[in-house]
């Protein structure tokens, strides 16, 4: 069995500013107090604070202003889609919100790939599709079923839609778990994602926008259900 990494005090020090920061015991826009003031009061040294900072700078949350001092960023005005993830850690409220834009993308996906897709593509999701029914456990089908959409985006021939859908599947990859409910049994989930696949295939704009539609309405009740 592979040892689990330990968690180091840079890691538990970057948790703890991050919910700082998240919970609004830092708001965004203020500075942080200085450096000694802040390493004290976490009873770290000044060069584990600056590797923390260096995490959460290049996460999006801190910006640094040399002679002027470290400032919370304001994240939801200036952040981007990358912050999703580690939004979503610090409280899964976001995933309603994540599954909101999943909706409208996936049906507007499923649209576009029913008007571009060509034969390799139609070959390549009737492929995908039939490995969701033959995953061997719920952990499987839920990744075969993510391939399926994958591949969806990639069928519009449009990157922005294929790097669109890896950025919502990532932001609820952290609590994945909690939302395997559509996904307990291979052979519903494939019979479940058949539709939209098969209105893909046949061309179908129509007939994929709305089986979309139905497909990603009824996996996200079952996935908050889960998650409740």
């Amino acid at each position: 069995m592979e040892a689990l990494p330990r968690e180091t005090i840079v890691d538990v020090l970057e948790g703890r500013l991050r919910e700082d920061i998240l919970t609004g015991r830092h708001p965004a826009g203020s500075y942080l107090p200085p450096e000694r003031t802040l390493a004290d009061g976490y009873g770290v040294t000044r060069t584990t604070l600056k590797h923390a900072f260096g995490r959460l700078t290049q996460a999006g949350l801190l910006e640094t202003r040399h002679g002027v001092g470290t400032r919370v960023r304001d994240y939801l005005r200036l952040g981007g889609a990358d912050l999703l993830p580690m939004l979503v850690r610090h409280s899964p409220d976001w995933i309603r919100e994540v599954f909101e834009v999943r909706r409208g993308i996936g049906a507007l996906i499923a649209e576009r790939a029913a008007t571009r897709a060509g034969g390799r593509q139609r070959a390549e999701l009737r492929d995908l599709l039939a490995a969701v029914g033959e995953a061997a456990d719920t952990d499987a089908v839920q990744l075969a079923d993510i391939e399926v959409h994958r591949a969806l985006a990639r069928a519009t021939g449009n990157r922005v839609y294929v790097l669109l859908t890896n950025t919502l599947f990532n932001a609820y990859l952290p609590v994945r778990a909690a939302l395997s409910g559509p996904f307990t049994d291979a052979r519903v989930a494939r019979e479940r994602l058949a539709p939209v696949v098969e209105a893909v295939v046949a061309g179908d704009r129509a007939g994929a926008r709305s089986a979309a539609e139905r497909y990603l309405t009824v996996t996200e009740r079952i996935m908050l259900e889960g998650l409740a």
